[in-house]
C-alpha cells in the first residue's frame, strides 16, 4: 500500500503508527510540504506552472533559514514519486476537510490520471468524529496533522475509507480543472466545497483580532507580530498556516494599516500596532 499525505506532521505520525503496528516495512508513505490552499495552481503538473507557484511563494515565505530551495526540491521530488507509482499499486490518500488537503487530493488525482490504480480516500475529519466524538465534548479536526499516531492507527484499522469509482475520479478531475482556471491565490473550505476567494480575504479578520488585543492590553502599545498571528490562527475555522497570515500582515503594513518596529526579516523580529 502507498499512502499519500499533505504535511510532514501527519506523515510522521502515520510512520509512528505503522511502526507500532509492525507495518513500517510494508507501507510506503509519500508526503508534500506544500500548502495547497494558497498560491497559484494553474498548469501545476508542468514545469512552467511550478515555477510560477515558486515565484509567488518567494513573496509569502520569510526564508530566514534558507529553506526555500529545499522546499522547491521536495515538491518536485514528491511529484516524481507520485508519477512513478506503478500500475496496479493500491493507494490510500489521507485528507481532512480543509481547502489545503482537498485541493491537494484533486491535484494528485490529476497526476495519476490514466493509471489503473485502486485509490481509497480516508476522510480524517469524518473518521475522527465517528470514532472519537462519542461524549458531550465534540472536537472537529481541521487538518490531519492534528491527529496523534495512536488515533491514526485506530482510524486505519476501524475507519471506513472511500474507494473511488471512475465516476468519482472524473468528478474530482472536473473540479481540478475548475480550480486551475481560477486566478485567485487563496482557497477556503465552505459547505463541503473548495471556494476561491481574494487574497485579502483574511485582512479584516486580522485587523479585528488586533483591535481585540489592543482592548485587552488597554493600550495602543506595540504587540509582537507572532502574538497577533497566533490570535488569528487560534480563532480561524480554516487551515491556512501562519506564513500566509504573516504575509498578509506585511501587506497591511505596506498599506499603512499597521505601524511597525523592528525588522521584517522574520515574524519574531518585529512588533505592530494599528495606526
Amino acid at each position: 500500500m502507498i499512502h499519500i499525505l499533505f504535511d510532514q506532521s501527519s506523515a510522521g505520525s502515520l510512520r509512528v503508527a505503522f511502526k507500532e503496528m509492525g507495518m513500517d516495512k510494508e507501507e510506503q508513505i509519500i508526503s508534500f510540504w506544500n500548502m495547497f490552499s494558497i498560491g497559484p495552481v494553474q498548469r501545476l503538473h508542468e514545469e512552467a506552472g511550478q515555477e510560477a507557484r515558486f515565484d509567488w511563494m518567494k513573496d509569502v515565505m520569510n526564508d530566514e533559514l534558507g529553506e526555500f530551495q529545499e522546499y522547491t526540491q521536495h515538491f518536485q521530488k514528491t511529484i516524481y514519486q507520485i508519477r512513478s507509482i506503478p500500475e496496479g499499486a493500491a493507494i490510500t490518500i489521507w485528507t481532512a476537510e480543509n481547502a489545503h488537503e482537498q485541493t491537494g487530493l484533486r491535484f494528485i488525482l490529476d497526476l495519476l490520471k490514466g493509471k489503473n490504480n485502486d485509490i481509497t480516500v480516508i476522510n480524517t475529519t469524518k473518521s475522527y468524529g465517528e470514532l472519537f466524538n462519542t461524549g458531550r465534548r465534540q472536537y472537529t479536526v481541521l487538518h490531519s496533522g492534528e491527529i496523534n499516531p495512536d488515533k491514526l492507527q485506530i482510524i486505519y484499522d476501524q475507519g471506513e475509507g472511500r474507494v473511488l469509482t471512475d465516476h468519482d475520479k472524473e468528478d474530482y478531475g472536473n473540479e481540478w480543472i475548475f480550480l486551475t482556471e481560477n486566478r485567485e491565490t487563496l482557497r477556503i473550505w465552505r459547505n463541503g466545497r473548495i471556494v476561491s476567494v481574494p487574497e485579502d480575504y483574511y485582512d479584516p479578520f486580522i485587523i479585528q483580532k488586533a483591535k481585540n488585543l489592543h482592548r485587552r492590553q488597554e493600550t495602543k502599545d506595540f504587540m509582537k507580530s507572532a502574538r497577533l498571528i497566533g490570535e488569528v490562527l487560534g480563532h480561524l475555522d480554516q487551515y491556512v498556516g501562519d506564513e500566509f497570515l504573516e504575509y498578509r500582515l506585511r501587506k497591511l503594513i505596506e498599506k499603512g494599516v499597521f505601524d511597525v518596529e523592528g525588522s521584517l526579516i522574520a515574524m519574531r523580529y518585529y512588533s505592530v500596532k494599528l495606526r
